[in-house]
């Protein structure tokens, strides 16, 4: 993760080192090189899914790993926008390493410890999105814009040996030949079994909730801080402190859900950082700014790695990795959605209205998953409750 946010931060930069000096043509190709790798990722997710559960996560992970080092290796040495654009397309077919290794600790470790694994995952993933940036820019600074992709090419060729030689998978091809499916016919199995369906649902709007706010936090430091020579330092430090809290508290309420049950750190995570978003709106200083980001920050990791429990818990035998890909699919969808709808809503309503809508979301995903979700936690439980009656009476 370290190494994939790296570069995305100077994408534009590296368009003007290309040749581009129009600022117009540089915001056109800046979005349609982003959006490149974002598209293809959604296209193939479901498709090296499937192969995952078929072959193993493990394979996944290298196949991913070294397909990144090496498209992302080329595009230090792309002479035009269109080998950028094409090398972006590639490396999003070619992604999946967070499905995957998200699949992979989930049906390898113990369910009983599966929130605290997936914690302690979603902690890494959090930690590198934050390093990232901070680490390209400082090898931009020293050694040039294409020498970063060089060394991040590198750095992910490394993290797929770390895999090949570091971790150890338990997974049994099946010997009978499962029925040959299709992706929507896959995609009709698995939200057919509830409540997947309305765990994909709350998934995106999590996603649009938490995503939307990020790319408009700068405007809003450059608000609060308003003639202060230091708003890139600043900005990144508002953005960061969200991320560190995120980083610090998800092994520790991953284990708890654990203890407690996933279901129920879900949804008092989503109502801390209700409280703790809606005062975003109303702050005058930038030190306030910053203390609620970072409770937000707190209670959001409590959020996806409880999601991912509730998932393999109900994800069809078999089919997690692909139950897996699609979530992606749809977090994917919620982040596109929440930050297009909160740059309109700043554009039209002001920015701090954009805390309010993202308030507003999450009070929606605590009311469906208690609707939609939370009946069928209660119901298994009591049909395991009545199992194990049942064989204590034999």
């Amino acid at each position: 993760m370290a190494s994939t946010s790296s570069i995305t931060p100077f994408l534009p930069l590296y368009l003007q080192e290309l040749g581009f000096t129009d600022p117009k043509k540089v915001l056109f190709w800046s979005g349609m090189i982003y959006g490149a790798n974002l598209l293809t990722a959604f296209l193939f997710s479901p498709i090296w899914g499937k192969l995952a559960d078929r072959y193993g996560r493990k394979v996944m992970l290298v196949r991913s790993g070294i397909g990144m080092a090496v498209t992302i290796t080329l595009m230090g040495v792309a002479t035009s926008p269109v080998h950028l654009l094409l090398l972006r397309l590639v490396n999003g077919v070619l992604s999946g390493f967070g499905p995957a290794a998200i699949a992979l600790t989930a049906t390898n470790t113990p369910k009983e410890r599966s929130g605290y694994a997936l914690g302690i995952l979603h902690s890494g993933a959090v930690a590198g999105t934050i390093c990232g940036p901070l680490l390209g820019g400082l090898m931009a600074d020293h050694f040039g814009l294409r020498e970063v992709f060089f060394y991040t090419g590198i750095s992910i060729f490394v993290a797929a040996l770390i895999v090949i030689f570091g971790v150890k998978e338990k997974f049994e091809k099946k010997v009978k030949a499962e029925k040959k499916t299709d992706l929507i016919q896959d995609f009709k199995i698995i939200v057919a079994r509830k409540p997947i369906a309305s765990l994909f649902v709350s998934s995106a709007i999590l996603r649009a909730a938490m995503i939307g706010t990020l790319p408009l936090i700068p405007l809003y430091v450059q608000h609060l801080a308003a003639g202060s020579d230091n708003l890139v330092v600043l900005a990144g430090i508002t953005s960061a402190s969200m991320g560190i809290a995120n980083m610090i508290t998800a092994p520790y309420l991953g284990k708890l859900g654990d203890k407690y049950g996933s279901h129920r750190i879900f949804i008092y995570a989503v109502l801390g950082a209700i409280v703790f978003s809606i005062p975003q709106a109303f702050v005058h200083q930038l030190w306030q700014l910053i203390v609620l980001r970072f409770c937000t920050g707190a209670c959001i990791g409590g959020m996806m790695p409880s999601m991912n429990v509730l998932i393999r818990q109900y994800a069809p035998v078999g089919m997690e990795s692909r139950t897996y890909s699609y979530v992606n699919c749809t977090v994917l969808l919620g982040g596109l959605a929440g930050s297009l709808g909160m740059g309109v809503i700043a554009s039209n309503f002001g920015l701090p209205m954009i805390f309010l809508c993202a308030a507003g979301l999450l009070i929606m995903s605590n009311i469906w998953m208690r609707v939609n979700v939370f009946p069928h936690i209660t119901q298994r439980k009591d049909s395991a409750a009545l199992a194990v009656g049942q064989e204590i009476i034999k």
